[in-house]
């Protein structure tokens, strides 16, 4: 099967074909993300980002959590001193 392709145009312009937007669900007014790697683009929603970075980040702990432990940890200090 040949993937679907797409000219670039003036100022950066690229229709994105229309069975990827269907499949996708993108209409008029979605906001399109460019996650740039070194094996190439990857182009999806903002929605569909940020619901990548959740599950990346899921069961993690990341930094709000050590931040918070070690906001805890200070507060315990200061308080028995």
């Amino acid at each position: 099967m040949i993937p679907p392709t797409s000219t670039m145009k003036d100022k950066g312009r690229v229709i994105v074909p229309a069975a990827i937007r269907a499949r996708h669900g993108w209409g008029a007014g979605t906001t399109l993300v460019f996650q740039e790697d070194e094996s190439g683009v990857r182009v999806m929603s903002a929605d569909e980002a940020l619901a990548a970075f959740r599950r990346s980040v899921a069961g993690k702990g990341g930094a709000v959590e050590e931040l918070l432990a070690e906001r805890r940890a200070e507060a315990a200090r200061e308080g028995s001193v």
